[in-house]
């Protein structure tokens, strides 16, 4: 079966004032449906460079990217954006929800932004109420980000990422702002949509014991892959939510891991 993402030779090159800055030197990698692939390196080292490219937020400078049998290395901004909207859902480490909106509201706009799925108002809200159920928050569905701890905006990043029912989650530094219970129960949603939905994780993450939650490391440095390899002892972040001790009780109306709430950064 061939991979569901296919890169080629992969160069990205910026130019910022009369400096040349080489993101990605001729990055190679394959991706089959299914996986679970934990990215990890220093800054600058053309990581993020890399999901943007997958995720079809930006084009290479030279090299061939193939998203599932499609060669999008050349398409146009609007070609793109079709493409994103069909295959690929976002997690990002801000949460990036609109504060003055509930939570159904944020999961429903990816659907609103996806005219081809022309869905009725009643068929947009049964989707989002499903995708908020599917990580936990199914009796949330009417709160408003301040009303939210930290790790439930990222439910509601994740639950919006998924209401479009993609068959790739990228994520950005999706724990980057949760404290450690609940960066271990953001990462079993992921694993659990992975066993069970075959959704093909690509997770970005400066964290390496974060990284072992995946079934693949790849390790760039320079612009270029220096490791990819399987992951030989891998998290199972439900069995560590059961050894951990009960979370303590916070006092009524104050939410556990707050967290700054961030407005929608044009990832649509």
């Amino acid at each position: 079966m061939a991979p569901i993402l296919q890169v080629r030779d992969l160069v990205k090159t910026y130019h910022v004032g009369e400096h040349t800055v080489r993101a990605l030197r001729g990055a190679n990698m394959d991706v089959q449906a299914g996986e679970f692939v934990a990215i990890t390196g220093p800054s600058g080292s053309g990581k993020s460079t890399l999901m943007h490219i997958m995720g079809c937020l930006d084009r290479p400078t030279s090299g061939q990217y193939i998203l599932d049998g499609n060669d999008v290395s050349r398409m146009s901004k609007d070609q793109l954006a079709v493409i994103r909207n069909r295959k690929i859902g976002f997690v990002f480490q801000g949460f990036n929800l609109l504060s003055r909106t509930t939570a159904l509201d944020n999961v429903e706009l990816p659907l609103l932004y996806n005219g081809s799925l022309k869905l009725k108002t009643a068929d947009r809200h049964r989707r989002a109420k499903e995708a908020l159920a599917s990580v936990g928050l199914g009796e949330r569905s009417d709160h408003f980000p301040n009303q939210l701890s930290g790790g439930q905006q990222q439910r509601v990043a994740i639950a919006r990422a998924l209401v479009t029912q993609p068959a790739i989650l990228l994520a950005d530094e999706p724990t980057g702002n949760l404290d450690t219970r609940t960066s271990i129960e953001v990462m079993g949603i992921f694993q659990k949509l992975n066993k069970e939905r075959g959704i093909t994780i690509l997770l970005i993450t400066h964290e390496m014991d974060i990284a072992e939650y995946g079934t693949r490391f790849v390790r760039f440095r320079d612009g270029k892959i220096q490791t990819d390899s399987p992951v030989h002892n891998r998290r199972d972040a439900t069995r560590e939510l059961a050894a951990l001790p009960p979370p303590e009780e916070d006092p009524p109306g104050v939410a556990s891991d707050p967290a700054p709430v961030e407005h929608l950064g044009g990832v649509v």
